[in-house]
């Protein structure tokens, strides 16, 4: 799929591309292409004079690869941006961004809802965007919005999760959910802040090769601070993970404990008669207990009473709550 956006009073305007002749026919400030095929990448090459990266090159992750300048003057970016799915885990997917000729060029695989963002916002906020590197900053400021909302929405996960591991009643099965949730929350904590890395990296290159005017890098020192301030945030949640985590481990080994505490009290209650049991079993003939009427009860009685006894001192000192 190709999407191509031309600029009209600082709005974004989606031009339909079904031919090679309309793609002719604009001047477009960002060429979006979402797994390109053959076709689509000729055109591009033919009309722009842009080779595109194939997806092997555009997954490269060489640092001397995500950040360079080609020998006609075009510059090449790689930016991993995060991709929440509802049926499965996150993932990130890396884009090819390729600035020439004063247009912005991106290359990727998925439809990424931080590019859907940026084209909705730029129709409804006219004067947003004045060429093609305000898209790029745009796209990179939406990111940054993007993984804030996928931390407040870990919080809150996380929040359900201690509610389950604080409740009265904390089951084996309440455990495993809670650690599979908490694993899950984990993985996205960790993506969202290398993505933010990887997002710092590109916005600083940005800065440093003096492609931004004045009010462009005030913009992207400000994504700069937002990125900071997510960082603060991913290392909040990264405690709270920790806690939830040994607070749960903390839970099963205090059930654990319990089951064995069962299997301790049992064996000491059996022990005396054991005992018991033992020494009329001898098999001496000096025994004057052979010769009493009632000796099998008193002895039966004996080993009840010894067993009884040791169960209600362990519930009168508090031992098996």
């Amino acid at each position: 799929m190709i999407n191509v956006f031309v600029l009209q009073n600082g709005r974004l305007n989606q031009v339909p591309i079904e031919s090679r002749a309309d793609l002719e026919n604009v001047a477009p400030v960002w060429v979006d292409l979402t797994d390109p095929n053959d076709d689509e990448r000729a055109w591009v090459k033919t009309i722009y004079g842009v080779i595109l990266p194939g997806e092997d090159e555009v997954k490269d992750i060489e640092a001397s690869a995500r950040y360079y300048e080609a020998e006609n003057g075009d510059l090449h970016l790689r930016t991993d941006f995060l991709l929440e799915e509802d049926d499965g885990p996150s993932r990130v997917v890396t884009v090819a961004f390729i600035l020439a000729r004063k247009m912005l060029f991106s290359v990727h695989t998925d439809d990424l809802p931080v590019f859907r963002l940026v084209r909705m916002r730029a129709r409804s906020r006219p004067g947003s965007i004045a060429d093609y590197m305000d898209v790029l900053l745009d796209l990179y400021a939406t990111d940054a919005e993007y993984s804030a909302d996928s931390l407040e929405g870990i919080y809150q996960h996380l929040e359900e999760v201690s509610g389950l591991v604080l409740q009265k009643e904390f089951t084996d099965k309440d455990a495993a959910d809670a650690l599979n949730a908490i694993a899950r929350e984990e993985d996205l904590n960790g993506r969202i802040r290398r993505n933010m890395m990887d997002t710092r990296r590109a916005v600083s290159f940005l800065m440093r090769g003096r492609l931004l005017n004045a009010e462009q890098f005030e913009e992207a020192r400000q994504i700069l601070r937002d990125i900071e301030s997510l960082d603060g945030h991913t290392s909040f949640l990264f405690d709270k993970i920790n806690f939830l985590m040994d607070a749960t481990v903390g839970f099963i080994n205090i059930n654990q404990n319990k089951i064995i505490k069962i299997f301790s009290v049992a064996s000491v209650a059996f022990l005396p008669p054991t005992l018991i049991a033992s020494i009329y079993g001898m098999n001496f003939k000096a025994f004057p207990e052979l010769e009493w009427q009632y000796g099998y009860p008193l002895a039966l009685t004996l080993m009840l009473v010894s067993m009884i006894s040791p169960v209600w001192v362990f519930l009168r000192r508090g031992w098996l709550k």
